[in-house]
């Protein structure tokens, strides 16, 4: 009888947890779709107020339709969910806007890469022309949100804060060694001596052309990263340079004492600086707007009939439709294709941030590219990297605009296949008997390495898509095969070294892509359209609620292993060739 109350009760509190769980899912999904449907004019600005901004979560190029994305539900990070896109325009509005006085922005440590951080400073320096004021405040600050918080009135550091300014480095995590202990053998075949995309696979350690590489690009980046706080800073570049090289700003006082922040201060007394500004009593409240709201405040919207498509192609490229996250060749040629055939769509801008991908998927999208080119202006504006099949896509557009930090070019091939005979013969027990027709018919089977012939066989399927990419990018460049070929092999550039070689035509961001396309199209007055239709809300609540699960028990028992696993899991999605450039690619 204790046994039947001790799971009576038991499953009776299960029923009432479960309850309480589903009214709160409830009221979330509720509150979600009340926020995702008000309109915009329901939202009014209060005089005198102050447009908050911040940097510390990974910021995409376009704001997610997901009306549950800013709610507290298990699972989803939570107000992480305005993209560039809304940054953009809000701190555009910002500047024309009365009842906005200045910008508070937030400056703690930042995990975007500078790219897109540069938009969002090149935003900054423009709303600073309406006379407005910018404070920055950090309680940690690092390179990152440092660089956009230079182009402020006044920085502002907590006195018990860090200010980690020490350069840059990149880390690649080599698994080869992994592999071996659970009898995995990648097998590797490209073409492009700087290919790099799958070398953690394969070796232990970095190659020379690897290692140029890095150098070369992270160089341009490290430089242009010095010449631009120089500047904001109004200080010598040589000066900068020591007080990074050499680690000088070791405590929050140096920051000060070397003048590369302003003060330092807790938030009551930055608060006490802004009510000063806005001639504030010392009771009174200061009117801070989150972004988030503020996206809701109607701006000078153009009411045209003449649009221009801002395509967005962010991520791996992959066959099929896709999703938000990816770069799905269906869904993406449709979007193109429509463009194409709506007479009221003017011009194409294509925003890509990919690190490539398939390389059919990308040849498929190429093919409506240029179809669409044939009707209408297409200009493309790259995002934090826009490399391999990301570049090939953007090969036959009429202008190609980056910004100096973009990450380009990789124009190289590869395949990868895994030898598991190791793994299921000695360490699972498992043999596989096979009994084929026809010499190659078990090609890429896991469970033996590759022969001499079938390697010909995928180095001649390898060397042909090269050799495709390499027409293409040349067509679309105009430049002659041999030109492209000399700075192709993989190799990855800077948007600035991109631009020198004859890789981008302009550096810049969305704005001047879309002022380019205008101009081509001849058109005074238009209005941008936002593609592809994004995901529907129920779809993508439910696919995060798993991800993000499932993200977090896998972050919470790998530790600091989590990396190599992310890098292992997306080597063996590959599925055919690949065009893509190394897919760990963060700079510290």
């Amino acid at each position: 009888m204790k046994q039947f109350f001790k799971f009576m009760f038991a499953s009776l509190f299960g029923f009432i947890l479960g309850g309480f769980l589903l009214i709160f899912i409830l009221i979330g999904i509720i509150g979600g779709i009340a926020a995702g449907s008000s309109d915009e004019s329901s939202v009014s600005i209060k005089e005198n107020s102050i447009l908050s901004i911040k940097l510390n979560y990974i910021i995409p190029d376009r704001t997610s339709k997901n009306p549950f994305a800013n709610l507290p539900i298990p699972g989803m990070e939570e107000g992480k969910a305005l993209g560039l896109n809304d940054v953009l325009a809000n701190i555009k509005k910002a500047s024309t806007d009365n009842n906005i006085k200045g910008i508070l922005l937030g400056a703690d440590v930042s995990p975007n890469a500078y790219a897109n951080l540069e938009e969002i400073r090149n935003a900054l320096i423009e709303f600073k022309k309406s006379k407005k004021f910018i404070i920055s405040y950090a309680e940690i600050m690092d390179e990152h949100s440092y660089y956009v918080a230079s182009v402020s009135d006044k920085i502002y550091l907590n006195p018990s804060g860090e200010m980690l300014l020490n350069g840059f480095s990149q880390q690649v995590f080599y698994i080869k060694g992994m592999l071996d202990k659970i009898g995995l053998k990648p097998e590797l075949i490209r073409h492009g001596k700087y290919k790099a995309a799958g070398e953690p696979l394969i070796a232990d350690k970095m190659s020379q052309e690897n290692r140029n590489q890095i150098e070369s690009y992270m160089g341009s980046l490290y430089e242009h990263f010095l010449i631009n706080i120089s500047k904001a800073r109004n200080k010598d570049l040589s000066e900068v340079k020591a007080i990074v090289n050499e680690l000088r700003i070791q405590s929050a006082q140096d920051a000060v004492t070397l003048k590369m922040i302003d003060g330092l201060k807790y938030q009551d007394e930055v608060d006490a600086e802004i009510k000063t500004r806005l001639s504030l009593g010392e009771k009174d409240k200061i009117s801070l707007v989150a972004m988030s709201k503020y996206k809701n405040v109607s701006g000078n919207t153009s009411t045209s009939d003449n649009k221009i498509a801002v395509l967005y192609c962010v991520g791996d490229i992959v066959g099929g439709e896709g999703d938000d996250q990816t770069m799905g060749s269906d869904r993406i040629a449709a979007a193109i294709k429509k463009i194409r055939e709506d007479d009221s769509y003017k011009a194409l801008v294509l925003r890509i941030n990919s690190p490539g991908g398939s390389a059919l998927a990308s040849d498929i999208m190429w093919r409506e590219i240029s179809l669409c080119k044939a009707k209408k202006p297409v200009v493309v504006s790259m995002g934090d990297v826009a490399a391999s099949g990301g570049y090939f896509i953007a090969a036959p557009a009429d202008v190609i605009v980056a910004q100096p930090n973009t990450i380009t070019g990789s124009i190289g091939v590869f395949g990868l296949l895994m030898n598991a005979q190791e793994l299921l013969n000695n360490k699972l027990g498992i043999k596989i008997e096979t009994v084929k027709f026809g010499e190659f018919s078990d090609l890429g089977s896991p469970d033996r390495p590759l022969n001499e012939a079938e390697k010909k066989v995928i180095q001649k399927a390898i060397d042909h898509v090269y050799s495709d990419f390499i027409k293409r990018v040349a067509e679309g460049r105009k430049l002659t095969e041999a030109q492209v070929d000399s700075i192709a092999q993989g190799r990855v550039w800077s948007g600035v070294d991109a631009k020198r070689i004859g890789l981008v035509d302009e550096l810049g961001g969305l704005d001047k892509a879309i002022e380019i396309a205008a101009k081509r199209a001849k058109l005074m007055e238009y209005r941008c359209v936002d593609l592809p239709d994004m995901k529907d809300p129920f779809q993508e609540l439910f696919s995060s609620l798993n991800e993000n699960a499932s993200t977090y028990f896998m972050k919470r028992e790998l530790g600091t292993n989590y990396r190599e696993y992310v890098e292992l899991k997306k080597a063996l999605r590959f599925q055919g060739i690949q065009a893509r450039m190394r897919y760990d690619f963060k700079i510290e």
